[in-house]
């Protein structure tokens, strides 16, 4: 299929052409599977070759570079690292001594293309870049996801979207095909303020719950009446009865896969510290997401960043003398 939303085709600026994906990662790679088994025609790039290769045996073409894959995309998606990242990307590099020039993003795509970034990176950046893509005539929305790696896989997760209404309205059929919630937060900007905001709450009550379990077996609960108790109680939240940190009560959680990662911690401190930014950014007088940062930056620094950010009790236990 020629559009990029076959559920979307006759709407009103929905964009034609190739979806263009770019980072083909533990979350991308799995995005790009479902939309290419929906029916739209992706062309993915990753530097890491493994991920070319995995994206190739479930059907996706692949290209050279990314200004290859950007060629006559009616819409390129982002899943990079961080904002430097996607920043440049947009912008090129002029090279310089041993290094070679490389062509903005912005500037190689055909006129009007929509820019759809999903990375999670600072609500600055991202909305610095919207204004390079609106500057050089192309249409821009931020997306960042949240479910994770088996969101990712299962076409569940939640995306949070900032965009000009008519852009928005453009990107949902596709989105609605990677996850099972979308929401329109407001303009540029808006879905990374929403996804830092909602990954600093779930960060501090991950924390919160992990010392509640240390404390319970310290005072001789087991994990079973404690969860019993607080997941019909008061105490109910994601980071309990979802991903609870130990093994038992959630047997879908990863405690029960020796806390191989869901999010791994490393992304937590991330997510975290881009919280942070926007605290002190913002002179809000926040205690416990700073300090939430601080421990997770921490517990990634110790071991834990590959580990999943419910892993975090086994820091608390350790230092509690169990």
């Amino acid at each position: 299929m020629s559009e990029t939303s076959p559920a979307g085709a006759g709407q009103p600026g929905a964009p034609t052409g190739t979806i263009a994906f770019l980072g083909l990662g533990h979350m991308g790679g799995p995005m790009a599977i479902n939309l290419v088994k929906a029916g739209y025609t992706v062309t993915g790039f990753d530097v890491v070759p493994a991920a070319l290769e995995t994206a190739r045996a479930h059907g996706i073409a692949t290209a050279e570079t990314a200004v290859e894959a950007v060629a006559g995309a009616g819409v390129v998606l982002t899943m990079l690292p961080s904002g430097t990242h996607l920043l440049d990307a947009y912008r090129g590099s002029p090279g310089g001594p041993g290094k070679q020039s490389q062509p903005g993003l912005l500037d190689v795509a055909r006129p009007g293309t929509l820019f759809l970034d999903c990375s999670t990176i600072n609500v600055d950046e991202a909305r610095e870049a919207a204004d390079l893509a609106l500057a050089a005539g192309h249409r821009a929305v931020d997306a960042p996801v949240s479910g994770g790696v088996v969101g990712a896989e299962a076409g569940t997760l939640t995306f949070m979207v900032g965009a000009l209404p008519e852009d928005f309205e453009a990107v949902r059929p596709m989105l609605e095909v990677m996850g099972k919630r979308v929401v329109h937060c407001g303009e540029h900007g808006a879905g990374q303020a929403a996804k830092i905001c909602n990954n600093m709450i779930l960060g501090v009550s991950m924390i919160a719950v992990s010392e509640a379990f240390v404390l319970g077996e310290k005072l001789g609960l087991t994990h079973q009446a404690l969860f019993d108790v607080a997941s019909a109680a008061s105490g109910q939240c994601w980071a309990l009865t979802t991903n609870c940190p130990v093994p038992g009560p959630v047997p879908t959680s990863p405690a029960n896969r020796d806390y191989q990662p869901g999010f791994a911690g490393a992304l937590m401190a991330k997510d975290l510290k881009l919280a942070l930014n926007a605290l002190e950014s913002t002179g809000v007088a926040a205690r416990l997401g700073p300090l939430a940062s601080e421990i997770y930056d921490t517990f990634a620094a110790e071991g834990g960043a590959g580990r999943d950010f419910s892993g975090i009790i086994t820091d608390i236990r350790d230092k509690s003398g169990h």
